[in-house]
C-alpha cells in the first residue's frame, strides 16, 4: 500500500462524538428516578449510541437516522459516538464492558456475527455477553469503482482484475467489516486473489476512491447512493436477489454475471449482558417507534434499504437471527482461511 493511500486513511480515522437533535418530551407520569438500572424514570440521563466504525459510513448514517425518532419516544437525549478500530471489535468490546443501566447502546451490523471467527483472541461473546433489543435494517451492498476505472461492467472488472490483480486496489473499512467479507466473496467468486487496502470505515474509504486513490470497493448502499446518483463513482451491480428502487438500472450480481456474489448488511441494537428486561423493553418499543417514522422510512428508501418488520424489531427475532448468522460465517471465512491471531 502507496504511503499517500495510508496518509488518507489515517487522517480520516478519528473518532467523532454528535449529539443528534433531541425532543425534551414529558415521561408517562413524572416518576422520580429509581437509577439507570431500573424502567422507572429511564431515561433520565443522556443515552449513548456506540457506533463501532468511523463518522460518515453506512452504519452511522443508519443510526443517526432513527436516534432522534427513539430519543423522542423515550423522552430523553441521544448521543451518538464513534469508536473506531479492529472491525468493529474495539467499540463493541466497550459495550459489552459498560455499566448494564440502559445508557449505553450498540449498533453493530454483520460484523457482529464474523468477529468470533475472524478474532482468535476476542474479548467478548456475542451471544452471552449482550442483550439484544431489536434488528434494524437490512441494506444491500453494491461493487464501486473510481469513475475513471477501465472496466465497464461487472464481467469486464472480472476479467481485469484477473489480468492485473497485483496492480489493482481493493479498499475496505478492515478485517470483520460489511466491506472486506463483501471483497472476499467477489475474490472468492472471481478467482483471484487482490491488494487489499484497510480504512478505518468506508466513510474515508469512498472518499479515497472518488478521489481516485484507489480502484473499487464493495460498500452498502445507504454510503453510496448518493455518490453513484451524483456520476461521482462507477457503479457495476448491487449484490442482493433484486435490483434496488433507488438504483432502478443497476443490475444484481446474477444479472451481470456473478450468481455466488449475494450479500447483504443487517443491523441490529445491543446493549450489556445483565440490563434489566424492562428497559430493553422500552429501547426495543422506542426502536419500534422509529422504524415506523415516515421520515426514516422516506430516508432509508434513498438510500435503498427499509426497516425490518416490526416483528424483527425485537430481542427474541434479533438473537435467533445473529444466533444463525454466526453458525453462516463461521464456515464461510474458515473456507476462505482468512483471520486474525
Amino acid at each position: 500500500m502507496s504511503s499517500t493511500i495510508r496518509r488518507h486513511g489515517a487522517a480520516r480515522a478519528i473518532a467523532a462524538i454528535a449529539t443528534v437533535s433531541l425532543v425534551a418530551a414529558c415521561s408517562d407520569g413524572g416518576g422520580s428516578s429509581d437509577g439507570g438500572g431500573t424502567a422507572e424514570g429511564y431515561p433520565d440521563q443522556n443515552i449513548t449510541i456506540v457506533v463501532p466504525f468511523s463518522a460518515g459510513g453506512p452504519t452511522d448514517t443508519v443510526t443517526r437516522m432513527i436516534a432522534e425518532p427513539m430519543a423522542k419516544e423515550l423522552g430523553g437525549k441521544i448521543v451518538v459516538q464513534n469508536v473506531e478500530g479492529a472491525g468493529g471489535t474495539v467499540g463493541a468490546g466497550e459495550v459489552a464492558r459498560a455499566d448494564p443501566d440502559g445508557y449505553t447502546v450498540l449498533m453493530h451490523h454483520i460484523g457482529m456475527s464474523t468477529a468470533p471467527a475472524l478474532y482468535k483472541n476476542l474479548d467478548y461473546k456475542p451471544l452471552e455477553d449482550f442483550e439484544m433489543v431489536g434488528l434494524v435494517t437490512e441494506v444491500p451492498m453494491t461493487i464501486v469503482a473510481r469513475k475513471d476505472f477501465e472496466p465497464s461492467t461487472l464481467q469486464e472488472l472480472v476479467t481485469y482484475v484477473k489480468a492485473n490483480s497485483g496492480k489493482v486496489t481493493l479498499a475496505n473499512a478492515g478485517i470483520g467489516a460489511a466491506s472486506h467479507l463483501c471483497g472476499l466473496l467477489f475474490q472468492s467468486a472471481a478467482g483471484v486473489k487482490l491488494q487489499e487496502v484497510p480504512y478505518e470505515g468506508t466513510g474515508p474509504a469512498l472518499t479515497d476512491l472518488v478521489g481516485g486513490q484507489v480502484d473499487f470497493m464493495c460498500d452498502q448502499t445507504t454510503n453510496t447512493s448518493g455518490q453513484i446518483s451524483a456520476g461521482k463513482v462507477k457503479a457495476y451491480a448491487v449484490t442482493t436477489p433484486e435490483r434496488v428502487k433507488s438504483l432502478p438500472d443497476l443490475p444484481t450480481t446474477a444479472e451481470a454475471g456473478m450468481p455466488a456474489l449475494q450479500v447483504s448488511v443487517w443491523h441490529g441494537l445491543y446493549v450489556p449482558k445483565g440490563t434489566s428486561q424492562e428497559v430493553v423493553q422500552k429501547l426495543s418499543d422506542a426502536l419500534k417507534k422509529a422504524l415506523a417514522d415516515q421520515g426514516v422510512v422516506d430516508q432509508m428508501a434513498k438510500l435503498g434499504t427499509a426497516p425490518v418488520p416490526a416483528e424483527d424489531a425485537t430481542p427474541q427475532a434479533h438473537r435467533a437471527h445473529l444466533d444463525e448468522q454466526l453458525k453462516t460465517w463461521a464456515k464461510i471465512i474458515a473456507d476462505a482461511g482468512v483471520g486474525v491471531s
